[in-house]
């Protein structure tokens, strides 16, 4: 039933019909109807009278109301993310840790066509993730980095050094490209049991490279510009805990001082929702 909830609410532009669900979500007919005949008498679902698709319901706008008055942490950070998003032209989201996955809770695209969605799931391990485990406790850190798709002594040195640096900064940098991080999943998903041993190694090191090749330079010497994925800072809960993080998405080349621009001000804005 949520995975019926999840997908409508996925479908920002193209409203799906019965056959869309069952296909979608691999349903069989009877399940799915009686799914949506659940949810459409409940009034979490709508379905037109005239195209036969569905849409999410008018009863998720109370529930979707009382969400905002039990997590104001995630209401401050969403307006926090739409108002950085108009100061600066980017797209902006909130994304807060489920498990081992990282959620996209809001996100904002500025006008502009950005990857990302609400909903949107993201496997908590590096290099995703940083603004989280920067601040975790030093167990937590240990298994985001063995979570790594290519663990040795050298990646996990490099990666808590990483995760230092970030807590020293108040904010995390990814310069990873869309095209090295498509390139980083795939190489995770080669199964290691039938590739030669002189090939894994391979493989292996250039999952280290790609693990770590987007975070940024500990100095300021590069001359040239880097090209930015996101910037993020955390979000505290009351117990000191990282509730959520708010990010920028740039996407394009940024000069270092524009960077840390941008990242001081992601920081105060979050630092200003944590103590509130």
């Amino acid at each position: 039933m949520l995975d019926v909830i999840e997908l409508l609410a996925a479908a920002t532009e193209d409203r799906l019909r019965f056959s869309d669900v069952v296909r979608e979500l691999g349903l069989t007919q009877a399940t799915a109807h009686a799914i949506l005949t659940t949810l459409s008498d409940r009034g979490w679902v709508n379905r037109d009278p005239i195209d036969k698709t569905f849409s999410l319901g008018p009863a998720l706008a109370v529930v979707a109301t009382r969400v905002e008055t039990a997590r104001p942490l995630a209401h401050s950070a969403r307006t926090a993310a739409l108002n950085l998003a108009g100061e600066f032209g980017y797209a902006t989201s909130v994304v807060e840790r489920v498990g081992d996955s990282l959620v996209i809770t809001a996100f904002e695209d500025a006008g502009r066509r950005s990857s990302g969605a609400p909903g949107e799931r993201i496997r908590y391990a590096p290099p995703f993730g940083v603004a989280f485990a920067a601040w975790d406790t030093p167990e937590e850190q240990r298994a985001w980095i063995e979570r790594s798709a290519a663990t040795n002594d050298v990646l996990t040195r490099r990666l808590e050094e990483v995760l230092a640096r970030t807590r020293q900064r108040g904010f995390d940098v990814d310069c990873t490209t869309p095209a090295l991080t498509q390139a980083a999943h795939v190489m995770g998903t080669l199964p290691s049991d039938v590739l030669p041993d002189h090939v894994r190694e391979i493989t292996d090191q250039l999952l280290m490279e790609f693990t770590t090749i987007g975070f940024l330079p500990d100095d300021d010497s590069a001359r040239q510009d880097q090209p930015v994925a996101t910037i993020a800072a955390p979000v505290f809960d009351p117990r000191g805990r990282v509730a959520m993080i708010v990010a920028v998405h740039p996407l394009v080349a940024l000069a270092r001082k524009r960077i840390d621009a941008i990242g001081r001000r992601v920081a105060r804005v979050t630092a200003a929702i944590s103590d509130r």
